[in-house]
Order: C-alpha cells, then sequence, then structure tokens
C-alpha cells in the first residue's frame, strides 16, 4: 500500500468480540454504521482493512475485516487506528456553512486589520464547545473557542479564518493589548 497523502482518523479498533474475528470499533463518523462506505481503511504501518459486515453495539459498532478470521487475529489489532484518505470523505454533503475539521488545520486566524495570530494547528472537544489551538512561530499555543463569536468567517479557499480577538480572548478590552499565554487578565 502507498503512504496516505492526507489521512484522516475514521476509528480505532478496541477488543475482540466472539470467537469470529469480529472487532469492536469506536467509529469517529456521524453515522457509526457507515464505517464501511468510506472504502478501504488503512493503518499506519501500511495494512489494508475491507470491511466485510457491521453491526450496532453498545457504544460501538461491531466489525468483520476481510482476513480477520479468529479471535487471536482479532485480538491482534486491539488499539489499531485506521484511517481514510482525505478524498474519499464526501464534500457534496456538506452545507455551504459545514467543513471537516481537517479543512480547518493549517488556516491562518486573522483578524479585521489583517493582523496575524498565528495558523490553527488543531481542533479540540473536550465536552464544553469546540476549540481552536493556534500556533504563530515564537509564541506558545493559544486556545480559542470555536464560536459564531470569536470565528467570523471561514475562507478554506483563501487559507484564513476571521476571528474576533477580543471574543477569542487574544485581547485586553481596555487598552486592547495582546495578552500573552497563561497572562491573566488584570
Amino acid at each position: 500500500m502507498s503512504k496516505l497523502e492526507n489521512p484522516i482518523l475514521l476509528a480505532v479498533i478496541g477488543a475482540a468480540q466472539g470467537l469470529r474475528g469480529e472487532v469492536r470499533v469506536r467509529s469517529f463518523t456521524d453515522d457509526p454504521m457507515a464505517i464501511g462506505d468510506y472504502g478501504h481503511l488503512h493503518s499506519s504501518d501500511g495494512r489494508t482493512f475491507e470491511v466485510l459486515e457491521v453491526r450496532e453495539g453498545k457504544n460501538v459498532v461491531i466489525v468483520r475485516f476481510r482476513g480477520v478470521n479468529d479471535r487471536n487475529a482479532a485480538e491482534a489489532l486491539n488499539g489499531l487506528e485506521l484511517y481514510v484518505e482525505r478524498a474519499n470523505l464526501p464534500d457534496d454533503e456538506l452545507e455551504d456553512d459545514e467543513f471537516y475539521y481537517t479543512d480547518l488545520e493549517g488556516l491562518e486566524a486573522v483578524d479585521a486589520e489583517g493582523k496575524s495570530y498565528g495558523n490553527v494547528s488543531a481542533v479540540y472537544d473536550f465536552g464544553a464547545g469546540d476549540l481552536l489551538e493556534l500556533k504563530g512561530p515564537g509564541k506558545r499555543p493559544v486556545l480559542i473557542p470555536f464560536s459564531e463569536a470569536a470565528v467570523l468567517e471561514i475562507d478554506l479557499d483563501g487559507g484564513k479564518i476571521l476571528i474576533d480577538p477580543m471574543a477569542a480572548g487574544l485581547v485586553d478590552n481596555d487598552d486592547d493589548k495582546t495578552l500573552k499565554p497563561g497572562q491573566p487578565k488584570p
């Protein structure tokens, strides 16, 4: 298998299920049962997996892969991350204001005056709302809320996101000074 150019983590294999080679899979797709709709899945060590069957389990899906025929083979896959090529994800199903988080990575965060606050290096969801991590040269990473107030516009073609630095918590509203990461507001 050739190395994926733009791999997207789609699922993680868990414990074996039964004796026929089935495994529990934590799927990161919108519909976990659709894990086989994205084509072959790939591991970082170069193996390719074809989904033969999928059924619902408690908090996971139970998957049978081609060539995994017994419990021992299934147990050997525990913890394996499975990827697809970004091009395999359907863009035609997205609404105008929808996108994949992976498409945000690398976008430059700028304010209305064009001042750069770094590039999006990751998107996190810790349960209380999504956060964008911004990294710039010589700067420590900062997290900003991924909300309509903080992120005003997303221009995937232009490679930028327009942010409101005050709503994002990057400037002090008194003097409009840029805060350093970890610096408390006065």
